[in-house]
């Protein structure tokens, strides 16, 4: 690892939406590039998020020395994304930036227009992207993938280096989109050394819990049929917590009360995670498509018995444990696996001895030190 370089930095992290993974990522970003000396800035969507959101906000405005701005930036592509992208260029150029990383596909598009547009005038500025899945959860052979393929090979014109979640991200880039004409780099995520320590359940604790974005692509509608489905397996009266916000929630929402599982599940806005898993004894992530999950590095972080789906870089996470992993979109696997941690619980001894060959490999410390890196090598 090269020698910490003495220049200060001017970071602006840019990106759509503060919800999720890609917030946590940035928010642990900002976090640790204030520590290293650096200047650090924020641009995302005004529109998304909601109470929980501002609370995160708000435990990291005081770290951003070159503040925290916001503008609405829609996720679809519509005629607004020209005045947003305008709105965009006049608070990062307030900004001045040495470093511009952009997080996600419109955050991705908006910061390296408007990094190229400021190098055509002068200003030396560094453009780093993240695509966080993005574009790269698309199929290339419908027509909107291959449109949002073709963009982001334009766009490593624009790009001075890209920076990869998970192997399988790097992968899905590489066949989708082709060989980067650009450097890149591949960082994992990483957690704090106070996320590695057990959570303990509230004495009222559940069977399962769901925590994540409520969107068909992480799969909610697949868990809510595969626990309606264990309890009638079963017999047993088993309860869940549903945690999150996201745009379909309201669909969710009626598709318990149809089921009949309104006294089953109890359902909550977003929380921290690690509250969340106070609430149950297992973690279910049925997620259609991941890059790199914060929840599930959590969750194993936290000792939780977890079943998760075998997407994205999940398997990267869990390693030579990655065949316990269902496929997405199987309702009736997900049932048999949530019956069988009812019926046999995950031993302690395998929960300790995963988390400790997790915290070798994720850590915030080396994450941030690798983007750091990352940084001065585009200077």
């Amino acid at each position: 690892m090269p020698k910490k370089q003495a220049k200060r930095l001017r970071i602006v992290h840019c990106f759509r939406s503060p919800i999720g993974g890609v917030f946590r990522h940035v928010r642990d970003l900002a976090e640790a590039q204030n520590a290293a000396g650096h200047e650090v800035g924020i641009l995302c969507d005004s529109i998304s998020g909601g109470d929980h959101e501002e609370r995160l906000f708000d435990s990291i405005r005081p770290l951003l020395k070159l503040g925290l701005r916001k503008t609405p930036m829609r996720r679809a592509i519509t005629p607004g994304d020209l005045v947003a992208l305008w709105n965009c260029y006049r608070q990062i150029g307030a900004m001045k930036p040495d470093v511009l990383h952009a997080h996600g596909a419109k955050g991705g598009v908006y910061a390296r227009l408007i990094g190229t547009f400021m190098k055509l005038f002068g200003h030396g500025v560094s453009r780093l992207y993240c695509p966080h899945g993005g574009a790269m959860h698309y199929d290339r052979s419908t027509l909107n993938g291959r449109l949002y393929f073709a963009v982001e090979r334009f766009l490593e014109h624009m790009t001075d280096r890209l920076i990869f979640v998970s192997e399988y991200e790097r992968n899905a880039y590489f066949e989708k989109v082709g060989n980067p004409r650009c450097p890149d780099s591949l960082v994992y995520n990483g957690l704090k050394d106070e996320e590695y320590s057990p959570v303990k359940l509230n004495k009222d604790a559940a069977e399962f819990v769901y925590i994540g974005m409520m969107r068909d692509l992480k799969g909610p509608d697949v868990f809510l049929n595969a626990f309606a489905k264990a309890r009638e397996t079963t017999g047993k009266d088993l309860r869940t917590h549903f945690i999150g916000d996201g745009p379909d929630k309201h669909k969710y929402l009626v598709m318990i009360q149809q089921s009949g599982l309104e006294r089953s599940v109890e359902v909550h806005d977003a929380m921290p995670a690690r509250e969340a898993f106070a609430l149950g004894r297992t973690i279910v992530v049925p997620s259609r498509a991941e890059s790199m999950p914060y929840l599930v590095l959590e969750a194993i972080a936290a000792s939780k018995p977890i079943i998760a789906t075998n997407v994205g870089g999940i398997p990267e996470i869990l390693g030579t444990d990655a065949d316990l992993l269902i496929q997405p979109d199987d309702v009736e696997s997900l049932c048999n696996k949530m019956c069988e941690e009812l019926t046999a619980p995950s031993p302690k001894a395998i929960l300790q001895a995963r988390k400790e060959k997790l915290h070798n490999r994720f850590s915030v410390k080396t994450m941030a030190a690798a983007i750091e890196n990352s940084y001065y090598a585009c200077l």
